[in-house]
């Protein structure tokens, strides 16, 4: 084996267990801001199409708006907040708690992307780590990415299953 190809092999191998599961392109935000999340979705479920992707709201996270994708249904479901936000002088005590789009057919050997806007209130506790759990349903198969450390454990990838998760920094 090339020098060259076992550095390829080498970085390949690093980076498999960073895309194997379902991530979110920007790593930190900002409280009491705008977050723009985007879940990139790299792959299937063992093979098999991915046909649904279900997003879990946190608590303290407001005002979602999902985008639309082409080819795909966007549905939301709403809810009562735990807490009543104040969001650009009014008061919010309800929302969107979870976003699905459904209806498309993502290829085991494509990569893709789902995206929502949304409000990160100031009532969430900054350097610490945000968790959107994800639902990735497929043609064959479910993969539950929902994995949240434990307090204090910090954001890991050794779990099997880990929810996407964004460091929250304080407002400036």
């Amino acid at each position: 084996m090339s020098k060259r190809s076992c550095l390829f092999l080498i970085a390949a191998l690093a980076a498999s267990p960073a895309s194997a599961h379902i991530t979110l392109e920007t790593k930190q935000a900002t409280v009491a801001s705008y977050y723009k999340a985007v879940f990139a979705v790299p792959h299937g479920c063992a093979g098999s199409p991915t046909v649904k992707i279900r997003v879990q709201i946190p608590e303290g996270v407001i005002a979602v708006k999902p985008m639309p994708k082409a080819g795909w249904s966007v549905d939301v479901v709403e809810g009562k907040y735990a807490n009543e936000y104040d969001y650009h002088g009014n008061k919010l005590s309800s929302g969107v708690r979870e976003v699905a789009w459904s209806g498309g057919k993502l290829p085991d050997h494509n990569y893709d992307e789902f995206v929502i806007s949304s409000f990160l209130t100031d009532s969430l506790k900054p350097n610490t780590t945000l968790y959107f759990p994800v639902v990735q349903e497929c043609e064959t198969g479910v993969s539950r990415w929902i994995e949240i450390p434990v307090d204090g454990a910090g954001h890991s990838h050794e779990g099997k299953s880990p929810a996407p998760g964004v460091k929250l920094l304080p407002k400036p």
